[in-house]
């Protein structure tokens, strides 16, 4: 996601004196290498008045928030001025330290797949670019060459974000169903799926919960999401069928076998791939705002993502062509009158539209 270029740009501005630390490749006992780094900021901040304490990839750390909770109370309790960043790449493993040892001490600052206004400006990528190859910056170099870019993608981020953020934290009795899931989610993206559906498909798939259970763990780690369906009955929710959404369309076509051109010339596919950018994009705009984001289907009429906050609802149709029926979106328009409907694509918004917009203005 390149925090860590962001963070180190951002102290080339920053006025004050500070520390940053790498914690890959300690020679020493970890947790006494931080201990040590903080004692030596803390000690600064004495002398100075105010030090900044940035310290990257802190979750190669095992137990770090329990020192930092520690240190950090005694400086509270001392009045001592330290600032401290701390980086990580594991969304789950922070989030664990944060919940675990760290509660009312910290402000959470979620860095998340770039955006096609990041990507355009950056490598200057069209919408069709942004599809095809998502919002990983890393990867670009390698993006003339597809099979490469593939390969890059895969064993680069894929496998490691499924062996490093998820089996290796939490307690996974079938690894090799998890990476079988997160395959099919990728090749299914943008569309609704039944977990009986799933087990079907899946080799050893256990059962209903054990999937849904994964598919969380895969949407924390900021892979694949389940969208559940739209009711105004919060009970009936967490009974519905998943819409399946890539958090990166990287992770969708990396796992098709399709070029470009062969996946721009497939209309149905190329329609999901799309409808998976605007997912995508919604779905960490929607986590910072506190909207809800689910899908809405009746028979074989959709909508493919519904917003909610409070008494607002937006409702959103994703099209790749003008003769797209906006079918569903009349029958839920029917069902809730007070319903803002957006078209995005086809004869409606254009993506680009869509994409510099900000979540909540839709409301």
């Amino acid at each position: 996601m390149g925090k860590t270029t962001a963070v180190k740009q951002a102290l080339k501005h920053y006025a004050k004196p500070f520390t940053y630390r790498l914690a890959g490749g300690l020679g020493v006992n970890p947790l006494a290498w931080l201990e040590s780094e903080w004692q030596q900021a803390r000690l600064q901040a004495k002398s100075l008045g105010e030090y900044l304490l940035v310290v990257d990839e802190i979750q190669k750390i095992v137990g770090w928030s329990e020192v930092v909770k520690r240190l950090w109370d005694e400086d509270s309790f001392e009045d001592i001025s330290l600032k401290v960043l701390i980086l990580g790449s594991s969304r789950l493993l922070l989030q664990k330290g944060l919940n675990e040892s760290l509660e009312g001490r910290f402000e959470l600052v979620e860095a998340w797949h770039w955006s096609y206004e990041q990507m355009h400006e950056a490598f200057g990528f069209s919408i069709e670019d942004f599809v095809m190859f998502g919002g990983y910056p890393g990867a670009v170099p390698y993006i003339r060459d597809e099979e490469r870019w593939r390969t890059y993608l895969r064993d680069s981020i894929i496998e490691p974000s499924i062996s490093r953020d998820i089996i290796q934290l939490e307690r996974i009795s079938k690894p090799a169903l998890l990476r079988q899931l997160f395959a099919l989610a990728c090749t299914y993206s943008g569309k609704i799926m039944s977990y009986q559906k799933m087990l079907g498909q899946l080799q050893d798939a256990g059962n209903a919960t054990t999937l849904a259970h994964y598919l969380a763990l895969l949407g924390e780690a900021g892979l694949v999401v389940g969208i559940e369906k739209y009711y105004e009955e919060v009970v009936r929710v967490k009974a519905s069928s998943p819409k399946l959404v890539v958090c990166n369309t990287a992770l969708m076509t990396a796992m098709l076998p399709y070029g470009f051109n062969e996946l721009r010339s497939r209309h149905e596919l190329w329609g999901h791939a799309f409808e998976s950018a605007v997912g995508a994009r919604l779905i960490p705009s929607c986590r910072r705002n506190d909207i809800q984001l689910r899908y809405w289907n009746v028979g074989n009429k959709e909508v493919d993502f519904v917003l909610s906050k409070g008494d607002g609802l937006v409702a959103m149709e994703v099209k790749t062509a003008d003769a797209d029926s906006v079918s569903g979106m009349k029958e839920f328009k029917a069902k809730y009158a007070r319903a803002k409907p957006y078209l995005i694509g086809g004869q409606g918004m254009s993506p680009e539209m869509f994409f510099s917009c900000a979540v909540d203005r839709f409301f």
